[in-house]
C-alpha cells in the first residue's frame, strides 16, 4: 500500500511546480556592494521581474541565513509580506535544493502559490572590513561535537574533512591527484568563457599539481573559492507558469538524504547520500542520469564531484578517476557541467546550492551564450551541505519533457 501512495504521489508532484525566474549576483572581484539584507532585496526584487511576477504575488518565503534570529519572519517583515508558507530549513551548501524540493511539494498541494528561495553573504568583503570572514560551521564557536572530537587533534576544517575522502578515494580504488585536477582544469574551461566568474585564466593539470598543498592530497586549484555571492530563485505552479514572461523550468523529480554531521561518523568516506538522493530524483522524474544534457553538481572541492558523479550514477563506484580523465565534464565534453565555472572559479561565498540552480535554469533556457550546451533539455542540481553530509538533488526539465 505505502509503494502504491508514494507511486501517486510521485506522479502528482512530478512537472507539477516550476521555476520562473532566477538572480544572481557575482563580480570578478570576489566582492559585492551592499549588505546581505540589501543583497537579498535586490535578488529577490530581479528574480520576480525575472519571472513577470510582483512582490505581491509572494506567498511562500524560503531563506536559510538571512541576518537574525528568525531569518523569514525578519526578510518578510523588511519586505513588507505576510507568507503563508515559510520555511529556513539549513543543511549548508544543499539548502536551496532542499527548498526546491520542499517549495514544489507545497504548490503541488495547493499550501502556495508563488515561492520565493533567497541567499546572499558576503564573506570576502566583511574579511577585507576586518570582520571573521568566512569559517566553517562545523568550527564556529562554542564547544561542539566537531570542536571537542575532531578540532583537537589538527584538523583544518572544512578543507581536512575533504581530504580524508580523498585520500580514501585514492588509496581504495587508485585515483590519481592528476585524475582530480582535471575537474578543476575543466571547470575552468568554462570559467574562460563567463565574463562574471572570479577566476578566467585557463590552468593546467600542471598547475593544480603546483599550487600549494592545502591538506593533503588537495592541493590550492583542489578547493574552492571564498567570495560574496547572491541569489534567488521564483516558484509556482506549472500552470501558472506558461503564463509568465519566460519558459518555465520544470521541477521533474527530487531526493534528499544526509548520513551525518561530523566527517568521523561518516558511514564510508566513499559514499555519500546522494547515493540515496540521486535514484530518488531519477524515479521520481521517471528519467536516468543518460538523459541528463546537463549538470551543475556542487564543487566545493574536487574530490566533491568525482564522488558526487558516482553516487548519482553516472559512473560506477570507484571508477570515477577514468571517467573524469578525458575532460568529459568541459566544452564539448559528454556530461558538460558546472558550466558558470562553478564554485572552484565562478564564485562561492559559503554555499553554493542556489548558482547550481540558477546556472541550470538558464541552460534550459538556452540563455548562456558561449557557454550554452546545445539542445539541453534536463538539467540536474545537486547541492552538498556540510562535510558531504546532507545530499539534495533536483531534475528539472523543459515543457519538452513534460
Amino acid at each position: 500500500v505505502a509503494v502504491g501512495v508514494q507511486e501517486v504521489v510521485d506522479r502528482a508532484m512530478r512537472g507539477a511546480a516550476a521555476i520562473v525566474g532566477v538572480a544572481d549576483a557575482v563580480s570578478p572581484t570576489g566582492e559585492l556592494d551592499g549588505s546581505v539584507r540589501a543583497l537579498e532585496v535586490r535578488m529577490i526584487r530581479e528574480a520576480l521581474d525575472d519571472a513577470g511576477l510582483a512582490l505581491a504575488d509572494v506567498d511562500g518565503l524560503f531563506c536559510s541565513t538571512s541576518p537574525g534570529w528568525a531569518p523569514t519572519m525578519e526578510l518578510a517583515e523588511h519586505l513588507g509580506i505576510a507568507p503563508t508558507w515559510t520555511d529556513t530549513t539549513i543543511t549548508g551548501g544543499s539548502s536551496f535544493e532542499i527548498h526546491v524540493e520542499h517549495a514544489a511539494a507545497a504548490i503541488a498541494l495547493g499550501l502556495c502559490e508563488v515561492a520565493v528561495i533567497v541567499y546572499a553573504a558576503t564573506p570576502r568583503s566583511s574579511f577585507k572590513r576586518g570582520g571573521a570572514g568566512f569559517a566553517s560551521r562545523q568550527a564556529g564557536p562554542g564547544l561542539t561535537a566537531t570542536a571537542e572530537w575532531e578540532l583537537a587533534y589538527g584538523m583544518r576544517m572544512p578543507m581536512g574533512a575533504y581530504a580524508l575522502a580523498a585520500s580514501r578515494h585514492l588509496a581504495q580504488f587508485g585515483t590519481t591527484s592528476e585524475q582530480l585536477a582535471q575537474i578543476a582544469v575543466d571547470t575552468r574551461r568554462w570559467a574562460t568563457m563567463n565574463p562574471r566568474a572570479r577566476l578566467q585564466d585557463p590552468i593546467t593539470v600542471d598547475d593544480v599539481l603546483a599550487s600549494p598543498i592545502q591538506a593533503s592530497p588537495l592541493h590550492k586549484l583542489d578547493c574552492c573559492l571564498v567570495t560574496d555571492g547572491a541569489g534567488a530563485v521564483v516558484l509556482t505552479s506549472t500552470e501558472r507558469a506558461r503564463t509568465l514572461r519566460r519558459p518555465p523550468a520544470l521541477v521533474l523529480g527530487t531526493g534528499t538524504c544526509h548520513t551525518h554531521s561530523m566527517i568521523s561518523e561518516m558511514p564510508d568516506l566513499t559514499v555519500t547520500g546522494a547515493a540515496v538522493s540521486g535514484p530518488l530524483a531519477f524515479e521520481r522524474a521517471g528519467l536516468t542520469p543518460a538523459d541528463v544534457d546537463v549538470a551543475q553538481i556542487y564543487d566545493s572541492f574536487t574530490i566533491t564531484v568525482l564522488l558526487l558523479l558516482e553516487d548519482l550514477g553516472f559512473c560506477p563506484k570507484g571508477e570515477g578517476g577514468g571517467f573524469v580523465a578525458d575532460g568529459v565534464l568541459g566544452p564539448g565534453g559528454a556530461l558538460p557541467s558546472n558550466t558558470t565555472g562553478g564554485g572552484l572559479a565562478y564564485t562561492h561565498p559559503g554555499m553554493f546550492g542556489i548558482f547550481l540552480l540558477v546556472e541550470a535554469v538558464r541552460q534550459l533556457r538556452g540563455e548562456c551564450g558561449p557557454r550554452q550546451v546545445d539542445g539541453a533539455e534536463v538539467a540536474l542540481a545537486h547541492g552538498s551541505g556540510g562535510v558531504l553530509s546532507a545530499m539534495s538533488t533536483v531534475l528539472l526539465g523543459t515543457e519538452a519533457t513534460a
